[in-house]
């Protein structure tokens, strides 16, 4: 299986398909992988075979990353886009990711000022008041939802905790009263003998029926554009997102594709 691993705090810039030229940072272990959920198109492969004994890195060590890179990027005169959140795994489980958050801050605003930051988190842990209270400071707080049903999360995503629920998640992104950017893997194909399709007429509706509840200020649609640790899954054509992405605009909010 091939997986990509970030070995670096701060990374790229890189293109991001749906961010423009995005800066990363990786608050996870550079050899291996840490997260909440186990999704089976995850390009760092699966929880078990990321397993590792090296530290997180400290909130001095990712401040000083990031400073070093912005500072090299302004005498090298490169522009940046945004500042993301993402690496290897869920970067709301470092237990400092609330004054890490501050420390960008607070170095973007010095050095790129017009630099966006944005965090990819599956939204498991919004539930916690310093977690919410933190996301709502950045500029794109891109919470996951792949499906409006839970057995279809449950075999895509395969999230840790037994207590997680759609009706849970609902309330806790009505609370970001619209101040949040919802993604959305869609994809084809099955798992341990299941048959996978979130493009559905019953997933689509119901999953429009959340969005038109909860009123993000954006929706991010997006499918397989790696290799995946489970082989028996295929792309959403590009058709098919903009035809998702079509009802979505019906319900007056911007829509970004990445196909």
């Amino acid at each position: 299986m091939s997986t990509i691993l970030f070995d670096q705090i701060v990374f790229g810039p890189i293109h991001s398909r749906r961010l423009g030229s995005s800066l990363g940072v990786n608050l996870l272990p550079f050899d291996g992988k840490v997260c909440s959920f186990d999704c089976i198109y995850c390009e760092c492969g699966y929880n078990e075979d990321g397993r590792t004994k090296t530290s997180l890195p400290t909130r001095e060590d990712v401040k000083a990353a990031l400073d070093h890179k912005l500072h090299q990027l302004r005498e090298e005169n490169i522009s940046i886009d945004v500042i993301t959140f993402a690496g290897n795994g869920e970067p709301t489980l470092h237990p400092h990711f609330s004054g890490i958050i501050d420390d960008t801050i607070d170095l973007r605003n010095k050095l790129y000022p017009e630099a966006k930051i944005s965090v990819l988190t599956n939204a498991m842990h919004i539930n916690k008041v310093g977690i919410f209270e933190t996301l709502k400071k950045v500029d794109n707080n891109i919470l996951k939802l792949d499906s409006a049903f839970i057995e279809t999360v449950r075999l895509i995503d395969q999230p840790a905790a037994p207590s997680y629920s759609i009706e849970r998640q609902i309330e806790l992104f009505k609370k970001f009263e619209g101040n949040f950017i919802l993604q959305t893997m869609f994809l084809k194909g099955s798992h341990n003998g299941k048959s996978i399709d979130n493009t559905s007429p019953r997933e689509i509706e119901a999953w429009l029926k959340i969005i038109e509840i909860t009123k993000p200020k954006e929706v991010m649609i997006y499918t397989i554009d790696r290799e995946t640790p489970e082989k028996n899954l295929e792309k959403v054509s590009v058709e098919k997102l903009r035809e998702i992405g079509t009802e979505v605009q019906k319900l007056g909010i911007k829509v970004n594709i990445a196909g």
